[in-house]
Parts: structure tokens; sequence; C-alpha cells
């Protein structure tokens, strides 16, 4: 069953296409990476599935319901949330006090008057905490923290809406080897804890092909292919446009 569809999705910046009647299907549970060069159309794919942008044509369906043109904070409530490429947390709160905020965003409530701050919605901000392995850093500084655990934070922050469907945009990107393994662990591990369906855009190919159950490919603003990862690998136009192979190749 599908989850997410988005129809002939097109969006024209003064004869700019680019995205271009993009048919694209979400299977509910499935981890679906989207790649292609830079200035393929992926973030701006992205900036359409969540409202951040209105398509010139076309329209996106979220669990089977129309969503275009809703405001970006709607399509988080009703279950599709969303990590950008650059950091969004709060870097001079403390790690903690991120996510809590976070949690009492989500239930539109304000810091009680005779209640102690730290006391609304801790249980599940340690929840959330210890779930992206950042229980030890709770009291540090956000911005003080390293750039991997930043991105962690941005991951707990995100699943404060406890969305059914994540949306990451270049997860790993400025990260070390390292950074990278932990955090690809960390996201497949909250996928599987959280029965998420992820769809991801990543510049890394070893993520790519390490973790994703379908992949589709965008060059120039359309999908040139879709399916498993050894389809995607085997595709002789998706290693001459973006892998940057002959036909002839080995795969």
């Amino acid at each position: 069953m599908n989850i997410l569809d988005t129809n002939n999705l097109t969006i024209d910046f003064g004869g700019f296409i680019a995205i271009n009647n993009v048919d694209f299907a979400l299977k509910k549970g499935e981890k679906h990476a989207i790649i292609g060069p830079n200035g393929a159309g992926k973030t701006t794919f992205f900036n359409l599935i969540t409202g951040h942008l209105p398509p010139t044509k076309g329209d996106v369906k979220f669990d089977g319901n129309p969503i275009t043109g809703l405001a970006p904070h709607k399509i988080v409530k009703l279950g599709l949330a969303r990590s950008f490429q650059r950091i969004n947390i709060f870097p001079r709160m403390t790690v903690f006090e991120n996510i809590q905020t976070a949690l009492i965003a989500r239930d539109n409530k304000s810091f009680k008057l005779f209640v102690p701050a730290a006391a609304q919605n801790r249980q599940e901000t340690e929840e959330l905490l210890a779930l992206v392995g950042l229980h030890g850093e709770a009291l540090e500084i956000a911005g003080e923290l390293s750039y991997g655990k930043q991105k962690q934070l941005e991951l707990a922050i995100s699943l404060a809406e406890n969305p059914s469907v994540l949306l990451l945009d270049e997860p790993t990107a400025g990260m070390s080897p390292q950074e990278t393994a932990v955090a690809i662990a960390l996201v497949d591990d909250v996928a599987k804890s959280r029965e998420l369906t992820l769809l991801f855009t990543e510049h890394d190919m070893s993520v790519v092909f390490g973790i994703s159950d379908r992949i589709s490919v965008l060059h120039h603003g359309e999908i040139i292919a879709s399916g498993s990862p050894d389809e995607v690998r085997n595709n002789s136009e998706v290693r001459r446009v973006y892998l940057g192979e002959s036909d002839d190749a080995a795969t």
C-alpha cells in the first residue's frame, strides 16, 4: 500500500522546470532513497512534497488524501515530518530543552505558570533522548555538540511529532566516515523501532545501496529509474548520468 504518491508533479521557476511531471509512489514501511547529481531537483522535490513550495501543476497525496497546497505545519501534523540539509536546532538551548520544546509545540501547549518548565513532557523527552543516543548529553548546550550529535538531536526533534513518514535530506552530509556509520545505524534502528517509512536523499552511495529497499534516480527533474538497489545499480542509464560509467562498465 502506498503512503505517499505524486502525480505529474511539476514546478516551473520562470521557464526553468526543476521538477517535470514526476509520478512517484512510496510504499508504507519501506526505506526509499532519492539520488541524483547535484542540481537534479532532490531538495526541490522534498520541498514540493512537504508544502514548502507550491507546484505549478500536479498533486501530492499522503495516505490517500490530497495535501497539495497545505501549509508545512499542517502536513507535519498529518504524520509527515522532515529534516533539512542545514542543521535546524536551537543552538543556545540545552539538548533536553530542544526536544522538550518540540514536544510542547506538538501538543499546542505553552509553558505552564505553576509547573516547573523542566517537568513538562519530561518522560517523553527522556525517551527520545535515549532513542537517539543523547541521554548523556541532555544538559549540554546544543550548539556546542559535534556535528554528528547535532544531527542526532535534529532527528529527535523530527520524531517529536510521532510521524509515520520521515523525510531526511542528506542526513550524513558533512560527516566523517565514522559519524556516517553511526548516523545510518541510528536511522535504521529508529525506523525499525518506530515502524517508520523513510524517504531520504543521500550522496554516499555505500549508504544508499546498503540500507535502501528501493531507489529512485532524479536527473534534470525527472525520474529516470526506480527499483531495487540491484536494478538501479545495473541500469545503464543510471551509470551513464550519475555513476559516471560507460554502458560496458563492470557492475
